[in-house]
């Protein structure tokens, strides 16, 4: 009995160390990414599935954190990562200019309806959209603002409102910059006025279903989810004065900076997630394709082609350069003044 028992455990042991051997061996890539975790554990297994012979890991972090973890990374020549699918497309043309990305012309390029990167250096893999949210049980939609305007300037918001923060959410400052650009920084200051809430997605949400707030500035992602999960009765309005797009990127590390050295890996990677399989699972995450021929449209949503035509205007290069000074007249007009 003993003998049997020490070959069972004999056995499990060279198994074991096999199914280590084997993980160790295969080509990694890692992914920093701001998706939903739920939608990363989802993409994790049917990427498994679709690439077993590489090891793919996601590593989930506000684009915000992300992009602190990545300049602290940075000064050590190295990064922890192999590929990117941040929030802010702006980063994607920081990154570029300091020549940390891979450049790689993807065969789904044609197929795809957003602004992208002529040189492949980056490409819009799925577009996030900010927009207004109430709760039907406890307002009515005509006695709410329809727009980014009146969000800011309708007195009767006063107190009862929120919106996510673009210290350290790179939609959020993305928000703030086609905002700045449309109504000038006035409209920070007519935030304040108004007291806006300036917090977390699911606090807002909560705060939205209870009735301390009257209407919010959010994800729709986050609403659709929402709808869809938890039959929630609240429900978007998409601002007269234009839903604002983020096309978030997916960009490839240069072998050299990155964390493994698997830029041809990361390739194959960009293309499936461009390809129509691959955005059925942005879409089925309840944010929208890329591509110009969707696979579908999120749960509860309006056209994509509809939404991307009513969008308000984002200046990538104004993002960009007016990053540090968006996020300091925020702090200054915005936040110190609750």
């Amino acid at each position: 009995m003993l003998k049997k028992l020490i070959s069972c455990f004999t056995a499990l042991i060279i198994i074991s160390y096999a199914s280590a051997s084997q993980a160790a061996s295969k080509p990694k890539v890692t992914i920093y990414t701001s998706m939903y975790e739920d939608i990363i554990d989802a993409m994790t297994d049917v990427l498994h599935k679709k690439f077993p012979k590489y090891d793919v890991e996601f590593f989930y972090g506000g684009t915000g954190t992300l992009q602190a973890k990545i300049a602290a990374e940075r000064d050590t020549k190295k990064l922890g990562c192999d590929m990117l699918m941040l929030a802010d497309p702006s980063y994607a043309l920081e990154l570029k200019a300091e020549g940390l990305l891979h450049a790689y012309l993807s065969k789904e390029a044609e197929n795809i309806a957003l602004e992208y990167d002529r040189e492949g250096y980056w490409y819009p893999v799925r577009n996030l959209n900010m927009i207004l949210a109430y709760n039907p049980e406890n307002c009515k939609k005509e006695d709410l603002p329809q727009s980014f305007k009146d969000f800011a300037s309708n007195a009767t918001m006063k107190g009862a409102c929120s919106m996510p923060n673009p210290l350290t959410a790179g939609t959020a400052l993305v928000a703030i910059s086609a905002l700045k650009d449309k109504y000038g920084y006035e409209y920070f200051d007519l935030l304040a006025q108004n007291r806006v809430m300036v917090e977390s997605g699911s606090v807002a949400l909560t705060k939205l279903e209870t009735g301390e707030c009257k209407e919010i500035m959010i994800l729709e992602e986050s609403v659709l989810k929402k709808r869809e999960e938890e039959s929630s009765s609240l429900e978007v309005i998409y601002p007269l004065d234009g839903p604002i797009g983020v096309p978030s990127p997916i960009m490839t590390i240069k072998d050299g900076w990155s964390a493994h050295n698997n830029a041809k890996i990361c390739e194959e990677l960009t293309d499936w997630f461009l390809s129509p399989e691959g955005q059925s699972y942005i879409v089925k995450g309840w944010m929208h394709s890329v591509l110009k021929n969707p696979p579908s449209i999120p749960y509860d949503s309006i056209p994509t082609a509809e939404i991307i035509k009513k969008a308000m205007p984002v200046n990538w290069a104004n993002c960009l350069k007016e990053r540090s000074e968006l996020r300091t007249n925020f702090e200054e007009r915005v936040k110190n003044k609750r």
